[in-house]
Order: C-alpha cells, then structure tokens, then sequence
C-alpha cells in the first residue's frame, strides 16, 4: 500500500471555547490514529497544538517542509483563523482538506461555544481568494463513516497528485508511424504538468536485453515464474527473450528514474529481437511498474493516476475500446494483444501468439468481471482532461489477446465521447472503485475531471460525504 503523510493543523480562532477547540483537536488525534492515518503534529509547535499564531504558523511550514508531507488536513475545532489556513496551505502547495465537527446543542443560555461549520464557511471563501484548491469532508462527527471515508478518499487524492507530479516516462522507441492519434506534446507535458519523458531507441534496450541474457541470473528467474504462473506456447528461446526484455525494460526504468513505461511495441520491435514485447510488459505491470503499447504517453500517464488512486493494492490493465458487444447494447469488448498483468487473469494466461501479428511473446486471457473504473487522460490543442467512469464486466464470447467485455451505462454517449475527443480508443481500466479519487484529484492536476456516466452531483457527493454513505 502506497504511503502518505499528511500534516496536521487544527485551527481555532480567540473569540469562541478555546478548551473546546483542543478538546477536538484531540479527540481527532485519536481518531486518525485509530484509522492507522500517518500524520505530522504541530502540538510541539503551538502552546495548545492550535493553527491561530502566524508565529507558530511559520515554524509549522518548516516542519511539515521537512517532512515532505503529501497533503494538509485543517479541522476545525472552533471557528478556525481561515487566513492562516489559506497562508500554510499558499506555501506548501500540496491538497488541502476542510472538516469540523457538528456543532453541540446551545446551552442554556444560549451559548454556542464552537461555531465550526459557520468557520469552515469562510475559511473556504479565503481559499478561493488565494486561488488554492481545496477537498471539504461535510461537517460530521468524528464517529461517523462518511469521516472515515473522507479521509481515506482524501489519502488517495493525495497519493495521486504525489505519483503525477513526479511522473517520468520511459519512452522506448518513437510512436508507430501509422499511430498518429497517440502523438503527444512532450513540451507542453513538462511546462504544464511537471511531466518528464526518457526517450531510448531500439538498440539500447537490445543491449540491455544481450546484457541480461549474459548475467543470467535474472533472466532464469523470470522464465521459472512463468512456467509456474503461465502455460507456455512458444519455443525455449523465445521465453528467454521475453525473460530478457522484462529485465531489461525494469532496468532502464530504474537507470533513468522512471515510473512508466511506453513501448513502440510494433513494427520495428520484432525485427530488433523477433518478439512481441506484450508478456514483459504484462510482469512488468503485475510488479506495479505500468507498461503501454504503442508509445502511447498519455495512456502511460493515465496508469499512473489509476494505480495511484488505488493506493498501489490492485493492478491497472491497458486496453483498445474496440468492438460492440453483439448482444449486449451498452456492452463494449475491450482487448489487447497481452500487456494485461497476472492478478487481472480470470484463468490461467497463455504466452503465444497474438491475433493481428505472426511473432511469438503475446498473453493470451479473459480478465476477470466486476466492478472496475475506465479513465483515459488526453488533450490537444492546449486542453487536458481525464474521462472516467464506471463499468462491470459482463459474458461475452471468446476473443484472442488479454480482454473482457464491459457493460457501461449509456454506450452511445460515450462511443461519441471517444470520436468527438480528445480521447482515443485506448483506455486504462482497474478493478476499483476510483472515480471520486480521481474526479476530486483533478482539481489539484489543473486538467479538467469528464464524467462519462453524467453523474457529476453523485461522484461529488461521496467525495464530500453529503450522500449519506
């Protein structure tokens, strides 16, 4: 599981309950530790652990700076001093999370001795003032399972804008020629987002693969995982190839810092080493490292977002929106030639052939059904967004390669989608529900959160927990 560490700064303001506030700031403590939540305290900083001094409040910049924490959670334990709240947040530029607790009855006298929703009220107005984007978790109380939810939602969002913004991409291999709908603006990924491509040509990686086939040992231990995990349809030699290739590709990505791989997996691939790339990149991908096809940048980046929104527990695939389903009337095949990783398998895979090419190294498996999250991150012209969506996988017949037929709510609509842009007919699929992780993560990427299942008000309902789950 992915780790992630946030910085704790509870906040009250001088005008209501101070011992209320630290009451609060306490009982959250325990509940974040109870909930096994990483945090860095600032009670060694301010007198009474409370966000209010701007004093205090550069001291805990410094400490969480040092701590490299992925994320800010601001409760509210009173009103809140909101522009301290925005100053921290300006300067640490990390995802920021907004709670207070519900608010007890007045007492007798009418006294209201906290006022945290009416604090969370401004607090957010100063934030959109400083122009910084913000998570709010509904005013709940601590006990609630909405509070539980929100917090693990927000660790997820967290843990993806840490893997985008550090994203570096293992370009191997320039596009296929005929693929100009993967082309991509290198340029404009690194000045826009941050993200860093590491172009390598054919001939480097083939030394690598001859370098791995000398050392050996890595290479025999790829071929026994294989004959243990996979029946094996193609020669000897050609194994050891595909075991070659996965060393070499694993290498190369740690060599140059990468967290992603593209290949261009055909043409020029097979008359540098006689396979197809498919069954490295499949163990490739069950070890958490993500490969696509076809040099496809964006699709690499989009398998970066969905691990991450997984917190790393389950393996994304890398799949074609290919052909309707022939009975099914919101049911889509979705299908590659074999990248897809082990743990994705509904059966027990097959390194062969696959459907469109003569070479040997593809995997061949249905991919297990159930609940999975689609998305795809793509733009031209200047414009970057991620479509998302929900699907179940669905019976269908037999087809070559890695696939699974899905069944989406309204297949017309985002068959239209996919033709009308910017998205292509490649997506990245996982056995998660991640979408509110992912539409709430968009906020921080600057790229634009598109719902292909229309159902915007639902998604930011279990984002902030105001659907009541």
């Amino acid at each position: 599981m992915a780790r992630v560490i946030i910085g704790y700064a509870p906040t009250r303001r001088n005008l209501f309950s101070a011992p209320e506030a630290v009451r609060y700031a306490d009982l959250t403590r325990e509940r974040l530790r109870g909930l096994g939540v990483e945090f860095v305290d600032i009670d060694g900083i301010a007198s009474d652990g409370l966000l209010h001094d701007d004093s205090d409040r550069m001291r805990i910049e410094e400490k969480f700076r040092e701590a490299k924490v992925d994320g800010l959670f601001f409760p509210h334990g009173n009103f809140g001093t909101e522009y301290q709240v925005a100053r921290l947040a300006k300067e640490l530029n990390v995802p920021v999370l907004l709670w207070g607790p519900r608010d007890e009855r007045p007492d007798e006298k009418g006294i209201r001795a906290r006022d945290s929703q009416c604090g969370l009220f401004a607090t957010g107005k100063v934030l959109r003032r400083f122009r910084i984007p913000f998570t709010y978790l509904c005013n709940c109380r601590l006990e609630d399972e909405a509070f539980e939810k929100g917090i693990r939602n927000f660790l997820a969002v967290c843990n993806v804008v840490k893997a985008f913004r550090r994203t570096r991409i293992l370009q191997i291999g320039p596009r296929p020629f005929d693929f100009w709908s993967t082309m991509c603006n290198e340029g404009e990924l690194l000045e826009r987002f941050g993200i860093q491509l590491s172009p390598v040509p054919l001939p480097e990686l083939t030394r690598e693969m001859e370098q791995a086939a000398k050392e050996g040992a890595e290479v025999r231990e790829t071929i026994a995982y294989c004959r243990e995990h996979f029946e094996i349809a193609v020669k000897e030699e050609e194994l050891a190839k595909v075991a070659a290739l996965k060393v070499a590709m694993k290498k190369l990505a740690r060599r140059y810092g990468c967290n992603a791989i593209a290949i261009q997996c055909w043409n020029a691939l097979q008359g540098e080493i006689g396979i197809m790339p498919c069954a490295a990149n499949s163990l490739l991908n069950e070890e958490g490292l993500p490969v696509v096809c076809e040099t496809d940048i964006h699709g690499a980046v989009t398998a970066v977002l969905a691990e991450a929104a997984g917190m790393d527990e389950a393996r994304s695939f890398f799949a074609d929106w290919t052909v309707r389903h022939p009975d099914n009337e919101n049911g889509e095949l979705l299908q590659h030639c074999g990248p897809w990783p082990l743990s994705v398998a509904a059966c027990r895979p097959v390194i062969g052939y696959p459907l469109a090419f003569s070479h040997p190294g593809a995997v061949e498996a249905r991919a297990r059904g159930g609940e999975m999250t689609l998305c795809r991150f793509d733009g031209d012209n200047g414009a970057y967004s991620l479509l998302l969506g929900s699907a179940k996988g669905v019976e269908g017949p037999y087809t070559k390669g890695t696939y699974v037929w899905v069944e989406v709510k309204n297949l017309k609509k985002l068959e239209a989608k996919l033709v009308e842009g910017p998205y292509i007919h490649h997506c990245v699929g996982i056995h998660k529900d991640v979408v509110p992780v992912l539409y709430e993560a968009c906020k921080y990427l600057g790229i634009q959160a598109d719902l292909y299942d229309d159902n915007e008000d639902q998604v930011k309902g279990r984002v902030c927990g105001y659907d009541g789950i």
